[in-house]
């Protein structure tokens, strides 16, 4: 590769950070609604795919930080991972997995591995390849949830089988399908994040009540979606238990009506569940593994069987009462409607009504195949504004 000589004093996980921190793929994440779209909240400010990857990217390398990761590298990994995120969050996922059936699916983690590595223009090989970012193997690994292809019985995968080339680069010597500490790391603060932050701009945008999950009535919708999407193997007794923990917090409000006073109490809410979740981990791996900065392959991220089951009951109440509630499904309907007749109209022009940069990967493409996917790889990096604009 033609590298600019590097600056003195940086590492080269600071100089992946960088990369990611300047990627058009990041700007794109701040038009790609996370949970609650700006019309349906009460706030002007509900977060996006780009505040959820910075909101991660805190929470990651603090973490990482205390258990001795370099935390430029768990930073770089949580900053890019939902690079590949589609317009439209899981349900445009759904919808371009269906479009690409034929070759292969579509999956958002696969999808962030790809711009990484070959669509988000920054390096170009000597043989005019892109190389995507560029990043040293230790920040993709780093970023890859899921090391893996896709294969039977396993709804998530890491790669599609057209990047599998610099995947195995990255893999080489890693121990089969186990995740590096940093990727774990980058898991549990992605997991963590969303599940206190939706929350909050669930309870923000008046979907959410806090008072009506202080008694049995106001759970007893949100356990089926826990155990069916979050916690399959969660008993009974364990759940029950884990909702006495969350209404026993002291800093749980009793209600929420948007005052000074209110917000700051959602907001220390926000702030005590971080750290519980966080300190949890950070004892667990250390009572395992000791006092020494842990990194790569060293170790395992050890959280505690409470504090998943605790996370999984807040993803659950913002599934049940955000995701699921009364309308959606017909958006839903229309968001995959609009996502597929896209991909279907880019194939029928030719590649011509492709972006410059597709429309160049598209004429190189060697068959039908290959043209699909560019098609897709268009429709994933648009943002939720553009692709009902394109539409």
């Amino acid at each position: 590769m033609n590298e600019p000589p590097k600056r003195p004093g940086r590492t080269a996980f600071e100089r992946d950070r960088a990369r990611v921190v300047h990627s058009s793929a990041l700007r794109r994440l701040g038009a790609k609604t996370q949970v609650v779209g700006p019309a349906e909240a009460e706030s002007d400010f509900p977060r996006t795919r780009l505040t959820h990857s910075l909101e991660c990217a805190q929470v990651g390398r603090e973490l990482g930080a205390t258990l001795g990761c370099d935390p430029d590298l768990v930073e770089t990994a949580c900053l890019a991972h939902d690079l590949g995120h589609p317009p439209f969050g899981h349900n445009g996922e759904a919808a371009l997995d269906q479009a690409a059936r034929a070759i292969g699916g579509f999956e958002g983690n696969a999808q962030s591995f790809r711009l990484l590595t070959r669509l988000e223009a920054k390096t170009v090989a000597d043989d005019g390849r892109s190389a995507g970012l560029n990043l040293t193997r230790a920040s993709l690994d780093a970023a890859t949830k899921y090391p893996w292809p896709k294969r039977a019985g396993d709804a998530k995968f890491g790669v599609y089988d057209d990047d599998l080339e610099v995947f195995s680069w990255v893999r080489d010597s890693a121990p089969g399908d186990r995740r590096c500490i940093e990727a774990q790391v980058m898991d549990w603060a992605d997991d963590v994040a969303y599940s206190v932050h939706d929350l909050e701009d669930g309870v923000e945008a008046g979907l959410v009540k806090l008072d009506h999950l202080s008694g049995a009535d106001g759970w007893r919708d949100v356990l089926p979606v826990v155990v069916e999407f979050y916690l399959p193997d969660a008993e009974p007794a364990e759940l029950e238990a884990g909702i006495r923990s969350l209404n026993e917090l002291p800093c749980w409000p009793a209600a929420h009506d948007g005052s000074l006073n209110s917000l700051a109490a959602l907001k220390n809410l926000t702030s005590q569940l971080i750290g519980r979740f966080c300190q949890a981990a950070e004892a667990a791996t250390r009572e395992a593994y000791g006092r020494a900065p842990l990194t790569r392959y060293d170790a395992d991220l050890i959280v505690p069987r409470a504090s998943r089951v605790e996370c999984a009951l807040l993803k659950g109440v913002t599934a049940h009462y955000v995701m699921n509630r009364e309308g959606v499904t017909a958006i839903h309907s229309r968001q995959r409607a609009l996502l597929l007749e896209l991909v279907e109209q880019l194939c029928a022009s030719d590649g011509q009504a492709l972006e410059p940069l597709f429309r160049t990967a598209w004429a190189a493409a060697a068959d039908d195949a290959a043209q699909l996917r560019v098609a897709v790889d268009q429709v994933a990096s648009l943002t939720d504004t553009s692709a009902v604009i394109w539409h």
